[in-house]
């Protein structure tokens, strides 16, 4: 039998060093494997693409089937790895797998390896990601449930007794001891079935950014695909460096966009409004509890305001006749061009 094919697709924004160093560890981790590797240039506009094809001369990368196309516009997460999902093999034909990986993440020994063995022996699983921890070893939680609105009041609320009341509707689970399914996972090093993108398309690029990878696995569980955490895949992921979360002082347009897009996308208008309403009033126990225990801030600024807000406006805003999400994160990745 011939080796499944995979294609590795790392997107570059603005850390081109970085992602340089992304690059050479999931090559060092695909040898052997039948694969190629396509990193994509999310218009950076700071001469990343110059930097990353300058880097890819390196002897490292010499003789490696390792591609460099530039998005034309930057139209966000998914929209960049659709970029290179539709590239495909250099022989234009389909991999069996793609395998997405952040620029700040860099696969440990086998990691790459182990997932796709795991979806070589599970056909359940349509996609399989990795245990990530941070460079000095402290586990990152990447596995999670659907959000609900019920999950949307416990996260919110902050209180124990909600908590343990909704412990079964808690987004985030922690960090698995063991290799388990899970409702979806954080993009950061993620494998998937290519026959089960073509069967329930790509990422939506209607989520400029965060939200994408909820959606795509709820997608594939409604079409009978399950997602698989798999514990002794291990990568190093140093996290938040092309977005900058770490840095902010107020939560961007974009999160707001992408939060009220899955919601409304997924389960109606309705659902999506009950959800804020559950979030604004989990918010107002969580500040009252506060002012009593004088707590320091937990949101960023003006939170619920601006969650309040944008989903009103949302909410009467007439919906698209195709249904697509109309707002700051429509953006559509337009083209790519080669090396």
């Amino acid at each position: 039998m011939s080796k499944p094919r995979v294609l590795t697709i790392v997107l570059n924004y603005r850390t081109a060093e970085m992602t340089l160093r992304s690059v050479q560890a999931a090559w060092r981790e695909m040898a052997g494997l039948d694969g190629e590797i396509i990193v994509v240039d999310n218009d950076s506009q700071d001469g990343s693409f110059e930097t990353l094809q300058s880097g890819l001369r390196a002897p490292w990368a010499q003789g490696a089937p390792i591609r460099l196309v530039a998005s034309a516009v930057n139209g966000g997460f998914g929209a960049g790895n659709n970029v290179g999902i539709r590239a495909g093999l250099g022989d234009g034909s389909h991999p069996d797998y793609v395998y997405i990986l952040n620029s700040d993440a860099f696969p440990g020994p086998g990691a790459i390896r182990r997932l796709i063995d795991h979806l070589e022996t599970h056909p359940e699983a349509g996609f399989a990601g990795s245990y990530i921890h941070g460079p000095e070893g402290d586990a990152h939680v990447t596995a999670f449930r659907f959000p609900s609105i019920l999950s949307e009041l416990e996260g919110a609320a902050r209180l124990g007794p909600v908590s343990r009341l909704l412990e079964r509707h808690k987004v985030p689970l922690g960090v698995p001891d063991t290799t388990r399914r899970v409702d979806w996972l954080a993009g950061a090093s993620l494998l998937m079935r290519h026959d089960v993108l073509d069967r329930i398309g790509l990422f939506d690029e209607c989520f400029f950014l965060y939200f994408e990878e909820t959606d795509l696995c709820l997608r594939a569980a409604r079409a009978g695909f399950q997602t698989h955490y798999v514990r002794d895949s291990h990568v190093a992921h140093i996290g938040s460096v092309s977005t900058g979360m770490k840095t902010w002082t107020r939560m961007p347009g974009y999160w707001f966009d992408s939060r009220w897009h899955y919601f409304s996308k997924n389960h109606g208008r309705g659902y999506a409004a009950l959800a804020t309403l559950a979030h604004l009033g989990g918010g107002l126990l969580w500040r009252v509890r506060r002012l009593v225990q004088q707590k320091p801030a937990a949101d960023p600024p003006k939170f619920l305001r601006s969650l309040l807000i944008h989903d009103l406006a949302f909410l009467l805003r007439r919906p698209a006749a195709t249904g697509k999400f109309q707002g700051p994160a429509a953006r559509t990745v337009i083209g790519a061009k080669a090396e």
